[in-house]
């Protein structure tokens, strides 16, 4: 197990040798070849791309083929994040889709539509926050022109919006 951790980019010694054992103790090398084939078809990621995301986040060789097509989906198609940027921070593939990557990806482009937001934090930015510094920064200062976002926030992060962040403020209430 640990000559297939080390053949994957994770070197004795590492942070993150554990987790490449854990990733690789019941999978074939048939089974994380192919799944390694799957991450560089589904997220365009090359050989290089593909061996940084193992190497730095190994526990997304258990991830199911499922779950990874969708957060392939929404982060490249919805959000626009370039192949590159997630291989570079595969910790965004460890974070809940519907529990906190879709929710605050919405929260950041409903400010941005409106004209709400200071600066332009970046969304690998935003999901990385804590939640208590996520409220205080992206929700907080917007109570009176969006008194609905943090309601609408909660709601989304419960997984009760599917598809759709609904707002009820528009741009005629400013």
């Amino acid at each position: 197990m640990v000559a297939c951790a080390e053949r994957l980019g994770v070197p004795r010694g590492s942070g993150m040798l554990r987790q490449a054992l854990q990733a690789v103790a019941f999978r074939s090398e048939e089974k994380i070849v192919a799944r390694l084939k799957y991450l560089k078809n589904t997220f365009g990621w090359s050989d290089a791309e593909a061996s940084i995301v193992v190497r730095r986040y190994p526990a997304v060789l258990g991830k199911s083929k499922e779950s990874l097509k969708c957060r392939s989906e929404f982060l490249l198609s919805e959000v626009g994040l370039e192949p590159m940027s997630i291989a570079h921070q595969p910790v965004i593939l460890s974070l809940s889709l519907e529990g906190r990557l879709r929710p605050r990806y919405y929260v950041i482009k409903f400010l941005k539509e409106n004209g709400l937001l200071d600066g332009d934090p970046s969304f690998f930015t935003a999901v990385k926050m804590t939640e208590k510094v996520f409220m205080e920064k992206l929700i907080s200062p917007h109570k009176e022109a969006a008194p609905h976002l943090a309601q609408d926030y909660a709601t989304a992060c419960k997984g009760e919006v599917p598809t759709n962040f609904i707002f009820r403020w528009t741009r005629n209430r400013l």
